[in-house]
């Protein structure tokens, strides 16, 4: 088992707690940045005694030094969450064990409607598109608004952005705070300046001060940049204009991505048109990715 940095606890029982329930033995890797609570669910785990002993490990470890995990023939299954580039690479070194992997997002978000009004659709959006400063696989990275729609909610969107409040996250007011590491913010910085390079414009934020970028809306950023193929991993929107809902869940499946996928609309036709052709994981109605939500 192989566990990613921004849900160091919540990932880990993701999958110690089936491995648990069936009575196998596992492996764990925290990731190195974060290993702390893993740690800490060990020593709970360790003071079971219905647990025989050797019924687990937890390798806090290097990347490298991890490999093992992946090779041995040993271990019938390796299970993963985390970067594509990096599952990938594991899999072609797994040999005949199965794998189970879960490699990151690019969810979109649909407005055919305002449900239950313009401010209620755009607190949902905020939450999706921006909680967690959007260190999260399944953050709101697309928005897809109908044309008539989309002047309107856009500035809604933007005033209520610029409100949010960017510092400590220990302090109760901060919404969006820093990301894992300077490299990494200094990355999202990147992309967004390639985006804007390559005709996107940035509508409200697009800076960076050390870890911390502030939240971001860009539109008319093209299919070729980074910022739209790939997984961004940081406080970014894109926002796009639709005049046809089909047209719309098309451009939402125009990626290699398919975690989850978010819709707003008032027509129930159009609800199950968007379950039966987004090629998601899970379509939540009337509320953005990101977020536990009513899900079909």
């Amino acid at each position: 088992m192989i566990s990613p940095w921004n849900f160091p606890l919540n990932l880990v029982a993701h999958k110690v707690a089936p491995a648990l329930a069936v009575g196998c033995p596992f492996v764990l890797k925290p990731s190195s940045r974060t290993p702390i609570s893993a740690l800490m669910l060990g020593q709970i785990l360790a003071s079971c005694k219905s647990l025989p002993e050797g019924a687990f490990s937890i390798l806090p470890c290097s990347r490298e030094d991890s490999d093992a995990l992946t090779t041995d023939d040993r271990l019938k299954l390796l299970t993963f969450t985390g970067s594509g580039n990096s599952g990938w690479n594991m899999k072609a070194k797994a040999g005949k064990k199965k794998v189970v992997m879960e490699l990151g997002g690019n969810s979109p978000c649909i407005v055919e409607d305002l449900v239950p009004d313009l401010q209620g659709t755009v607190e949902r959006l905020v939450q999706g598109g921006f909680y967690q400063s959007d260190q999260s696989c399944i953050h709101m990275q697309r928005l897809y608004v109908r044309q008539q729609l989309y002047s309107q909610v856009q500035g809604a969107l933007v005033d209520a952005v610029k409100k949010l409040k960017m510092g400590n996250p220990h302090e109760e007011d901060t919404f969006i705070g820093p990301i894992i590491s300077e490299p990494a913010a200094k990355s999202i910085e990147d992309g967004i300046q390639d985006a804007v390079k390559m005709g996107g414009r940035i509508v409200v934020g697009g800076k960076r001060n050390g870890a911390f970028i502030e939240p971001t809306i860009l539109d008319n950023v093209p299919l070729e940049a980074g910022v739209r193929k790939e997984e961004i991993f940081g406080p970014v929107v894109l926002m796009y204009s639709y005049r046809d809902f089909k047209e719309a869940v098309h451009e939402a499946n125009n990626t290699h991505y398919g975690l989850q996928a978010g819709v707003f609309t008032t027509d129930v036709n159009k609800a199950f048109y968007a379950l039966d052709h987004i090629q998601v994981g899970g379509v939540c109605l009337n509320d953005s990715p990101g977020k536990i939500c009513l899900m079909f």
